[in-house]
């Protein structure tokens, strides 16, 4: 494993800001940005997105309907250098004001989103892009007492 320098921390922090701003002003240009262009972008459905241009046309219209009164929190970044060229991003957010797929308000939400993200030239870019809601904590504290670490 890879050490990482304050330098890299700050730049790889800074994707995920510039993912969650991008994602609160509702912009799927803005919100696809720190992708690569040829990103994978899988949400938490299941569905998948190649390539940045991609990931904007998906994101469009749910930022005009579900995700439109939506507000994105990063909660918690974990950041492992794989090499220094790749880092392996895991980013634990909350999101309010959302309406699921039927239209129906969508009560507070905690996911995990999986990045690796890579440099290119300066900058760092996310390549692969994995996001997934968690389920209530009520059901994450029953299972860390059965799975103690």
């Amino acid at each position: 494993m890879t050490e990482i320098d304050s330098r890299t921390e700050a730049a790889l922090k800074g994707v995920v800001n510039d993912l969650v701003a991008g994602w609160n002003r509702h912009d799927p240009v803005a919100f696809a940005r720190p992708f690569a262009l040829d990103a994978d972008f899988t949400n938490v459905f299941g569905m998948c997105a190649k390539g940045r241009d991609t990931i904007v046309r998906f994101h469009a219209p749910i930022f005009e309907t579900i995700f439109k009164d939506s507000l994105l929190a990063a909660t918690e970044t974990t950041i492992r250098m794989l090499r220094p060229d790749i880092a392996a991003v895991d980013l634990r957010w909350e999101m309010t004001g959302a309406r699921d797929p039927l239209g129906n308000d969508w009560p507070m939400r905690r996911g995990l989103m999986n990045l690796v993200v890579t440099r290119e030239g300066a900058s760092w870019l996310i390549a692969i892009m994995h996001n997934m809601d968690l389920p209530d904590e009520s059901l994450v504290n029953a299972q860390k007492k059965l799975s103690p670490a």
